[in-house]
């Protein structure tokens, strides 16, 4: 409920869900067993960094999307949403750390295996930074424009 919450806008429901599900998995007998179904520290992590960008409480979220990161192996999907949701996080202040993080996504994996939700988090980096100078955003621009279409499961690019 944490993201939609966030997304709509809805500040207090949105902490009220988050305080819910911390406390539930706090007194989860299995806790971050490993082989657990679906979710880990990074995920949830993750989800709150996302949750605080969208409530507009940056410095949460860069800290939040930070520990994620940190729990994830680099180069990973987890790895990748998690430094391009700390990029959009850091967009406003440091729009060349933030285009130089989406670089290092590009950089580390190949186009191939960059995932829908990784691009559509490059789209969203891309147009937080569509006003800043900088020469690294000019860069990443120049990367997402050449980016290849994603490849579908058959191998065909798509549109």
């Amino acid at each position: 409920m944490l993201p939609t919450l966030a997304q709509q806008g809805r500040d207090r429901e949105a902490t009220g869900a988050l305080e819910e599900a911390l406390t539930e998995l706090e007194g989860d007998p299995a806790g971050e067993a490993p082989g657990r179904f679906g979710f880990d520290p990074a995920e949830l992590a993750l989800h709150q960094a996302e949750a605080h960008l969208a409530l507009g409480r940056t410095d949460l979220a860069r800290s939040r999307a930070e520990a994620s990161a940190a729990a994830c192996t680099t180069g990973t999907p987890g790895w990748a949403a998690a430094t391009l949701v700390l990029a959009q996080a850091e967009a406003s202040p440091q729009p060349s750390d933030a285009a130089q993080r989406g670089m290092d996504v590009l950089d580390r994996i190949p186009p191939s295996r960059l995932r829908s939700t990784a691009r559509t988090r490059l789209k969203s980096l891309d147009t937080l930074l569509a006003d800043r100078p900088a020469d690294s955003v000019a860069d990443l621009r120049e990367r997402l424009r050449t980016l290849p279409p994603p490849v579908d499961a058959f191998g065909a690019a798509s549109a």
